[in-house]
């Protein structure tokens, strides 16, 4: 698995906003993000959440972006993998793959919870057609078991 990108915000831009406009909080682009076991990522609107949060950290696949654009007729690089909203954009990996197991990247160990079902945002967010298209590949949420600080570079997947 490659870490290709990572991604945090301060606040939600659609928790909360049902039936309002999204917030306008940025995904803003790190090199690292440091990873607290139980709590979430330092700096992230969900670190500390709720005890036992299932989404302490996201990962979202970029093969799955890339599909994606091709299917809804988006060039790449006129739609970042931030409008998504996770944490940590993937290649490489199946990241339904991981779901109920334990892994482990760059030193740091985490257990898949779920998918990260896509819901209606995902329209406004990237375009008509997002949530549906995206069902079953939302992403991956995922427990943070031990602390450490995750890269963007290349990484090796070890499940056990």
């Amino acid at each position: 698995m490659k870490i290709v990108r990572l991604y945090t915000s301060a606040d939600h831009n659609f928790i909360g906003h049902h039936g309002k406009p999204p917030g306008e909080h940025p995904m803003i682009a790190v090199d690292s993000i440091d990873c607290v076991a139980g709590q979430g990522i330092r700096g992230d609107r969900f670190f500390g959440y709720k005890d036992g949060y299932i989404g302490q950290i996201t990962f979202f696949s970029l093969e799955i972006h890339h599909g994606l654009c091709r299917q809804l007729g988006v060039e790449s690089d006129e739609k970042s993998p931030s409008v998504y909203r996770r944490n940590a954009i993937t290649s490489g990996v199946d990241l339904n793959s991981l779901i109920g197991q334990d892994f482990e990247i760059q030193g740091i160990r985490f257990h898949g919870t779920e998918e990260c079902s896509p819901c209606y945002w995902m329209n406004h967010a990237f375009g008509k057609g997002a949530e549906a298209a995206l069902k079953g590949n939302g992403g991956l949420r995922a427990h943070i078991l031990s602390d450490g600080e995750l890269r963007v570079d290349a990484a090796d997947l070890a499940s056990s």
